[in-house]
């Protein structure tokens, strides 16, 4: 057996130096990458190649210097020594992160493994336009020198002078604050330099988190004309592709002042005004009063609601949740807020409704200001008198020489011996047949309602349909939206309409405190708005956490509101 085994695994010795020479040579051609070029500005994009006979590769490594975009794959299939060979192309477009030497590092492709490349990457050259070039980007900041938690207005405008098949225009959020982008891009044409281009602007919301320098990074549009007789005349030839670097713009952000008032809202101007303002009332009755706030320099985020009047035991007052529209001014953010107050004073007499105020801090000049309006007298008169109800009039017992009404006047009197019993007694079983009917109809239609409506096992929870709010759009909304946005995101999670039956539903007693807050909030004046928003965020990371659905005892009665369809 053993000399069996040593002739199985004799080898000539020229055989096995070819064999031995081969293998590598395959596994080189099984897979290998390389890049369009060797060298790029900042800002533009460079493509990789891999061609491989194995799955896909891995793009995680390139994540850390590169931004990735363009990805793309093709399959070749050809014959090859009487066999079928199957290629596949990978590419990818780079953009670096930064200048400098870089790495292309290797690549996880099935079993193989890409070589590592070499990139070198040279300052952008920032077009300005003065320099007539196809595309170019300017970047305009309306405060650079804002305080911590100030909303800055930033506008990104793209002039490219061909018309664009594709294209993509980049801003990145700087360290140490957060960047939002807003609304819908805007777009143009206009003439610089006697040149024609096309613009398209886009609106940011940047918020800084810290004192200090912040370095807000230059724009970076990557993209490819449509081509075409103007484009070959201009020298942008070839494959089309545009690229355009934006100026880096540093603000200097300062820090909140200690004499600030809380809570923080820093503002370029705030204007309050009565839209609505009543002289007068009644007792019982609801006199509206409306405000109306603009705000130049806030979002929806950060701005409290307007207060609510404190009348004490001289009249109720029920304000409604406030009205939002946000705009920009130029390139500053502009909000306006429109709250309605109903007011329903108790007494006769002269009632003062006290005039809003709210503090805030003024960007412009450096200090703390209070925009209020004047204090509102109403003339409060006794509440007029309800309707009196009106009787039945029985013509057989009217008192001799009384005149008949106007509505009984125009039916003609019977006589007590010709009352018409037939007719009355036709009526009668008209209505008991009619009753009987409506009886039927009722209990059949619980039964089919019993037959068809799910029981709930006890202690299951109700499972949360596609048309209700997501966890992601609640954690959405607490981080960028009004509270009454996410008011009415958690009634939709819950499928109710009320926040009080939200607070209800809730198991966990952390997150029933916080919407507890959340209402004195929103009713009676707002606090401290960013700590209230953090509370919201930490309780609230995971979704909300619901009771267990308790069932009904059944009253044999159907329920007085119809359930709600999801």
């Amino acid at each position: 057996m053993t000399g069996m085994a040593s002739r199985q695994f004799r080898w000539p010795l020229p055989l096995l130096a070819m064999l031995l020479m081969w293998l590598p040579m395959v596994a080189m051609a099984q897979t290998r990458a390389w890049l369009e070029q060797d060298s790029i500005a900042a800002g533009d994009a460079v493509t990789l190649h891999i061609e491989t006979d194995q799955g896909a590769p891995d793009y995680a490594p390139l994540n850390a210097d590169f931004a990735l975009s363009a990805q793309s794959s093709n399959r070749q299939v050809q014959w090859s020594n009487g066999g079928v060979q199957q290629r596949n192309l990978y590419t990818v477009a780079l953009t670096p992160r930064r200048t400098g030497t870089l790495q292309v590092p290797s690549l996880q492709v099935g079993s193989a493994r890409t070589v590592p490349l070499v990139l070198q990457v040279s300052d952008a050259v920032v077009a300005t336009p003065q320099s007539n070039a196809t595309a170019f980007i300017e970047t305009e900041v309306d405060d650079p020198t804002p305080y911590v938690q100030q909303s800055v207005g930033v506008v990104v405008r793209l002039y490219f002078a061909s018309q664009l098949a594709s294209g993509e225009l980049v801003l990145d959020t700087p360290s140490g604050a957060s960047l939002q982008r807003v609304g819908e891009d805007r777009s143009d044409v206009r003439q610089v330099n006697g040149r024609r281009y096309n613009v398209v602007e886009r609106r940011f919301l940047l918020i800084p988190e810290r004192s200090g320098t912040l370095r807000v990074p230059g724009a970076r549009f990557t993209g490819r004309s449509a081509g075409g007789f103007f484009d070959d005349f201009f020298g942008n030839g070839g494959d089309g592709r545009m690229n355009a670097v934006g100026a880096e713009r540093t603000l200097q952000v300062r820090a909140q002042p200690a004499q600030a008032v809380q809570p923080w809202l820093p503002l370029h101007s705030l204007q309050l005004r009565y839209t609505t303002a009543p002289s007068s009332a009644r007792t019982g009755e609801a006199a509206t009063v409306m405000v109306e706030a603009i705000a130049n320099g806030a979002t929806r985020a950060q701005f409290t609601d307007l207060p609510v009047p404190d009348l004490g035991d001289a009249a109720q007052v029920f304000a409604e949740p406030a009205q939002y529209e946000e705009t920009f001014n130029g390139s500053t953010p502009r909000l306006k807020i429109t709250r309605r107050y109903s007011i329903v004073p108790r007494q006769v007499g002269s009632l003062r409704v006290p005039g809003p105020r709210v503090a805030w801090w003024n960007v412009d000049s450096g200090s703390a200001q209070q925009a209020s309006l004047p204090d509102l007298e109403l003339a409060v008169a006794a509440g007029r008198a309800g309707a009196p109800v009106a009787q039945p009039i029985d013509t057989d017992s009217a008192l001799p020489g009384t005149a008949a009404p106007a509505v009984a006047s125009s039916v003609a009197p019977t006589a007590a011996g010709t009352r018409p019993w037939p007719w009355m007694a036709a009526a009668a079983g008209l209505a008991l047949l009619w009753l009987l009917t409506l009886a039927w109809g009722w209990r059949r239609g619980r039964r089919a309602v019993a037959h068809t409506r799910p029981v709930p096992r006890p202690g299951a929870i109700a499972p949360a349909t596609s048309s209700r709010a997501s966890v992601a759009e609640l954690r959405r909304a607490i981080d960028g939206e009004g509270f009454d946005q996410v008011e009415a995101l958690l009634c939709s999670m819950a499928g109710v309409e009320r926040l009080e039956q939200v607070i209800e539903r809730l198991a966990d007693p952390a997150q029933r405190q916080t919407l507890q807050a959340l209402q004195q909030a929103r009713w009676g004046g707002m606090g401290d708005v960013t700590a209230l928003r953090a509370r919201l965020r930490e309780s609230f990371r995971d979704g909300p956490h619901w009771s267990a659905a308790s069932g009904a005892a059944d009253t044999g009665l159907p329920p007085l509101y119809p359930p709600r369809q999801p």
